[in-house]
């Protein structure tokens, strides 16, 4: 029986307002993860390459790197902190609001290392807060990454739930490209003493006027359909983490598992890869920022391109087949990376992180359709969490500790792929776990 052209009408008006603020939502969460990306990855980028001088000078420059990427790996400890807490909130008060606070205290946290005073002078203190800045970035971003999310994929069409995640998603190569772009030109501004002494502030100020950007933007955002829909039905859990850990754990510790070896090859190659490349191989800090740059950009490109296509063919196996690929390509990434040839170093960054975009563009979408809408914020969170604690967190400390072990950097090749392949085997139990009712 065919459908009467006034019913097929009013669908399609329907529809378009829908799409429409689906796309507002998605553009707008993206923008402030964008910048909650930058605030955490110009950290990373100092670690790496001026924090030991002016934060642990009274060290060895190689015990001076690991302090530095020690306090870096501090902040993920922070970040399952951040997720239960902003998660309970998210699924009790709304995830709207959870945005607002994480922006705002990753802001004030960056802001202030930005303008912290080094170890000469104020010595000890210096260090110490500079942990503690970084423990509040943690949180912070700990509690970021679900609210996106959910904002984004809850606001979406079914059928196109991947492809909405994947704008949010965007925000991590886009903050890799704006963070790495402003300390490209800041290192090029000064020269290398100035640098070292003033300029590798600029960035963290920077984030002041981008964080003011990011907060105008989010607080005119409408709140998530589905979490108001529990709420009108009165389904808001008291303690939703509690609820997810008796229902959900195994949904949980499958959806963590997956990210840990991409989470561990991520932070090599954001983190690890600045310092061993400048470092070790001797390349020129401005070159390997660039190529950074170049590799993201193929990065972002991959992300939403991924997304399409998993909407079409299914989004756990996308995830499936990106895990799989990364197996292969973690093997070869060091050995590429050794040559310390530009060609060759851009083309083991870029296969690297077009292939992370399979799993990255397609997380959003399979972690959200994992847990019931009520508990959905602490569920994400928690999954998210812990795959970074477990793989990201420690992995740049690590990966130091095992070249000033060994003096080579096979030992962090075979790392990083062990971890690789706990990620595609914890996917493939993944791709049969059942999907949560909204």
């Amino acid at each position: 029986m065919p459908i009467p052209s006034d019913v097929e009408n009013s669908v399609a008006a329907t529809a378009a307002p829908v799409r429409a603020d689906a796309r507002r939502v998605a553009v707008a969460s993206a923008i402030g993860t964008t910048i909650e990306w930058y605030d955490f990855f110009i950290y990373g980028t100092a670690a790496a390459t001026v924090f030991a001088p002016r934060f642990f000078p009274q060290v060895s420059p190689a015990a001076g790197t690991l302090a530095a990427f020690a306090t870096f790996g501090a902040g993920f400890v922070a970040r399952p902190i951040g997720g239960i807490v902003m998660g309970h909130f998210g699924d009790r008060v709304g995830r709207k609001s959870m945005l607002v606070w994480s922006l705002m205290l990753m802001g004030l946290s960056t802001l202030g290392i930005g303008l912290l005073p080094d170890y000469g002078q104020i010595g000890l203190w210096a260090p110490a807060l500079l942990l503690v800045s970084r423990l509040v970035q943690g949180f912070a971003l700990g509690g970021e990454w679900g609210g996106a999310v959910l904002m984004s994929v809850e606001h979406a069409p079914e059928e196109r739930r991947g492809f909405y995640g994947s704008i949010v998603a965007l925000g991590l190569p886009a903050g890799i490209i704006l963070s790495n772009a402003v300390f490209l030109g800041a290192s090029l501004a000064a020269d290398p003493a100035e640098f070292l002494a003033w300029g590798w502030r600029v960035p963290f100020l920077a984030s002041g006027v981008l964080v003011a950007v990011g907060l105008f933007i989010r607080v005119g955002l409408t709140e998530s359909p589905e979490f108001a829909d529990v709420r009108r039905r009165d389904r808001v859990r008291r303690m939703p983490i509690i609820d997810v850990m008796r229902g959900n754990l195994r949904a949980v510790v499958l959806a963590a598992g997956s990210y840990v070896g991409v989470s561990t090859l991520g932070y090599l190659v954001l983190v690890y890869y600045v310092s061993y490349a400048t470092r070790v191989l001797r390349m020129p800090l401005a070159t390997v920022l660039t190529l950074l740059l170049v590799a993201a950009s193929f990065f972002g490109v991959a992300v939403v391109a991924f997304a399409r296509w998993s909407d079409r063919v299914g989004r756990r196996r996308v995830m499936l087949w990106g895990n799989a690929a990364l197996v292969v390509w973690a093997a070869l990434f060091f050995p590429l990376i050794d040559t310390a040839s530009v060609p060759v170093v851009a083309l083991a960054l870029c296969g690297m992180l077009i292939i992370q975009g399979a799993y990255i563009g397609t997380q959003p979408a399979v972690f959200a359709e994992l847990f019931p809408a009520a508990v959905r914020y602490s569920g994400t969170s928690l999954a998210n969490t812990l795959g970074t604690i477990v793989g990201g967190a420690p992995a740049p400390l690590i990966a130091a500790a095992l070249y000033e072990a060994t003096g080579t950097s096979l030992a962090i090749g075979a790392y990083g792929t062990a971890l690789a392949i706990v990620s595609w085997l914890a996917t493939m139990a993944l791709r049969n776990e059942r999907r949560a009712p909204s």
